[in-house]
């Protein structure tokens, strides 16, 4: 199959390295590593027969070295613009409560961004938001190619596989990130956005089932929806497959700790249990 030829093609050259590791009710199953941009993939299991795939594309603004920061500030390297500030640990916590398998994505999306195909400009933007991304400019087609070989064939081929491992149990994919309060000057006042691609029936069914008593400001496809190009994952992997899908994006002031983002995550399962209830 297509994806297999380009992990076999990726493997060629890099180091594939599985570790079996306990660490509380998580076993982290693999890494991907190339030798130049380092672990690329990771994906955990918290449980044997997970019903539930939990994706974080942006979860890490790390930038290989031989990019040598893709000639960015400090600033623009921990901004919003490199990752989803906050988005791992919220995902990570939905894993053990739910619990989950979880794919997240090590590498800033300012090298590749995962949430989108090979053929978007998007995916190796040369700005992002007020940033200029030096590193991004003016790159040849070999050196494209050589990102999307080691940063999103992997976690392509990653989500892939374990879909396919463990379809019979799956029945429904979430993928979590985070916005930044203010964008371009213009404050967002919306607190948690569900998103929807192809497959609008689970975000559907969430705005029907938000808890009565909740503190935050939820609103179907703010602060983007799938015209802004941000549903290439749910539609790939989600609808592609059959399986049920929805996009959880939180404003990043409201998981700026590790206790705000166990908050969240609690919130985030007990309405994801609420409303498979309601449907099933």
């Amino acid at each position: 199959m297509l994806m297999s030829k380009y992990f076999r093609k990726f493997v060629d050259r890099a180091i594939l390295s599985v570790k079996y590791f306990t660490m509380e009710s998580a076993q982290v199953i693999s890494h991907v590593h190339d030798p130049e941009y380092g672990a690329v993939v990771e994906v955990s299991k918290r449980t044997k027969s997970p019903s539930l795939l939990i994706v974080c594309e942006h979860a890490s603004n790390y930038i290989p070295l031989h990019l040598k920061n893709l000639g960015l500030s400090h600033d623009a390297q921990f901004s919003h613009a490199a990752w989803d500030p906050g988005a791992l640990g919220v995902a990570a916590s939905m894993a053990d409560l739910l619990p989950a398998l979880l794919i997240s994505g090590r590498v800033s999306r300012l090298v590749y961004d995962c949430n989108r195909p090979p053929e978007a400009a998007s995916a190796i933007p040369d700005k992002s938001e007020v940033y200029d991304i030096p590193g991004n400019v003016n790159l040849s087609a070999k050196e494209r190619q050589k990102r999307i070989d080691c940063v999103y064939r992997p976690f392509e081929t990653a989500l892939y596989d374990h879909i396919k491992l463990h379809r019979d149990t799956l029945a429904l994919m979430v993928t979590i990130h985070s916005f930044t309060p203010v964008f371009h000057g213009k404050q967002r006042d919306v607190d948690i956005g569900i998103l929807h691609g192809k497959d609008s029936q689970f975000a559907h069914a969430m705005m029907g089932a938000i808890p009565p008593e909740t503190k935050f400001d939820v609103r179907l496809n703010e602060p983007y929806s799938a015209q802004d190009g941000v549903a290439h994952t749910l539609d790939l992997h989600g609808a592609g497959n059959g399986l049920a899908n929805v996009m959880i994006e939180i404003r990043n002031d409201l998981i700026q700790t590790p206790d705000n983002q166990r908050e969240l995550a609690q919130f985030l399962s007990d309405w994801l249990i609420q409303t498979r209830r309601g449907i099933s």
